[in-house]
């Protein structure tokens, strides 16, 4: 995939997961690294559960899923 593609996907991951995760994202900024992490987070877990993403809307899909697990994860461990 693209390196440019990959960092929009990436930061509209984590932009859509800050607004589904209401509260508990960490700036504009944070978000979309969270996304790019979360890409990688939402691959792993996809191919693990034998799915794949096709386009861009299914890359989409899944580095949202995972910057959203991401999200859950971190604010877990900051409020503990």
């Amino acid at each position: 995939m693209n390196l440019i593609l990959f960092l929009i996907i990436g930061g509209v991951a984590g932009w859509l997961a800050g607004l589904i995760m209401k509260g508990r994202g960490f700036g504009v900024l944070a978000n979309i690294g969270i996304g790019i992490v979360g890409s990688f987070i939402g691959g792993f877990l996809f191919r693990l559960l034998g799915l794949m993403a096709q386009g861009a809307v299914g890359e989409l899909v899944t580095a949202t899923v995972g910057a959203v697990l991401l999200l859950a994860i971190v604010s877990k461990i900051k409020k503990g």
